[in-house]
């Protein structure tokens, strides 16, 4: 896989989930953590859910190669996210469908994405 189709795929994942948060906040928090959601958690999980439409809409690739922004950005989301979501299964307060295939599926996402953006950080630090 090509990293502008590793960008593509993973902008449409986090594009795709952010839209689901802003319309359903409720399900999604039910399916990814298997807890429901109060009104400020609603409230949140909106807001939080803008951010990754804004991230998936930001870094979807135009051209034939990714921009470099979107593949850091992408990789540290995704690094950060899926350790995120599986700290929060190992501590076994939160157990959704979800939980842990999304953190696996983030990890892998930014294991694939590493080299492209380390290569991002080292040609551009010269």
């Amino acid at each position: 896989m090509t990293t502008r189709m590793l960008v593509l795929v993973s902008s449409a994942i986090e594009a795709a989930t952010g839209a689901s948060l802003i319309a359903v906040p409720v399900l999604v928090g039910r399916l990814l953590l298997g807890v429901e959601l109060p009104g400020s958690g609603i409230a949140v999980a909106r807001v939080a859910g803008f951010g990754l439409l804004a991230l998936g809409v930001g870094c979807w690739s135009r051209g034939d190669v990714a921009t470099s922004q979107s593949i850091r950005a992408l990789f540290i989301y995704n690094l950060l996210a899926g350790l995120f979501l599986g700290y929060l299964a190992v501590g076994g307060v939160f157990s959704g469908y979800l939980l842990w295939p999304g953190s696996v599926l983030h990890v892998i996402l930014a294991l694939l994405l590493l080299r492209p953006a380390y290569n991002t950080f080292h040609t551009e630090s010269r």
